[in-house]
């Protein structure tokens, strides 16, 4: 946790999280930016990956003024009545005057602190800056190299950064160099990294059918948890922030086996 003392308000809090995750570029599942306001002046920000009771809990014995979150509690087609979890986590956030900062995707597709760089550079994947290193709707994707003997050897390498078994579709001796990746649930990217040239596509999660394609198509999948491949992105952004800002940060992982 950095030690930092200094004080900004919450709107230049907000106001620079939004310049350097730039949410209008894109159509999302929810609103992106505070989404709960709390007191005025922020010292002490918390980052974690969902707005969990959990989290939310532990932010309020870190003493926090402010969590900064990718999934947040507002989504497109929820319910939109605060009964059960989400009273109890709204009234936790109330109660102590924390505001609630969440990025969706703007999040995932930031060039060096979003989940995606973050996730290619702890595997030493070397992801070309610019439209060639994307790829998808959205240009969500990230697709780069690093050369590996075979899918298999991969799968090894990614079980012991992120501490967690992998789902492995397709051929596992195939040698990979083409790397694609989205983290999270992006199961729908995987014919856009085929169509990119990929030898493997990784992600957080699979589906039914990403199997069947992975057979016939000759690209490997590898589904290696949506919580585990988006651990990075938060506390990447809230260490970066805090610095600019001279705020205390600390980033706390709640558990989660997806």
């Amino acid at each position: 946790m950095s030690s930092l003392s200094g004080v900004v308000t919450r709107q230049q809090l907000c106001t620079t999280l939004d310049q350097l995750l730039e949410p209008s570029l894109f159509r999302d599942y929810g609103p992106n930016g505070l989404q709960v306001e709390g007191k005025a002046e922020i010292r002490r920000l918390v980052s974690g990956v969902t707005a969990s009771l959990a989290l939310i809990d532990a932010a309020i014995a870190a003493r926090a003024d402010a969590i900064l979150v990718h999934h947040g509690l507002f989504w497109r087609g929820q319910d939109g009545r605060v009964t059960g979890w989400m009273k109890r986590r709204l009234s936790r956030l109330l109660t102590h005057d924390i505001s609630l900062l969440a990025y969706h995707l703007p999040l995932d597709a930031h060039p060096r602190l979003g989940n995606n760089a973050q996730l290619a550079d702890r595997l030493g994947v070397v992801v070309p800056d610019g439209p060639e290193g994307r790829f998808g709707e959205q240009s969500l994707g990230f697709i780069g190299e690093r050369p590996w003997a075979s899918m298999a050897d991969m799968a090894t390498d990614i079980e012991l950064l992120l501490g967690r078994p992998v789902t492995l579709a397709g051929d596992a001796q195939r040698p990979v160099r083409r790397i694609a990746l989205c983290t999270g649930g992006a199961q729908s990217y995987f014919e856009a990294a085929i169509a990119a040239g990929a030898d493997v596509f990784v992600t957080g999660e699979i589906s039914e059918p990403q199997a069947h394609l992975a057979q016939e198509c000759g690209v490997g999948y590898l589904a290696c948890g949506h919580h585990a491949t988006e651990r990075y992105g938060a506390p990447a952004v809230g260490a970066h922030v805090a610095a600019l800002l001279g705020l205390e940060h600390q980033f706390i992982e709640i558990p989660n086996p997806a």
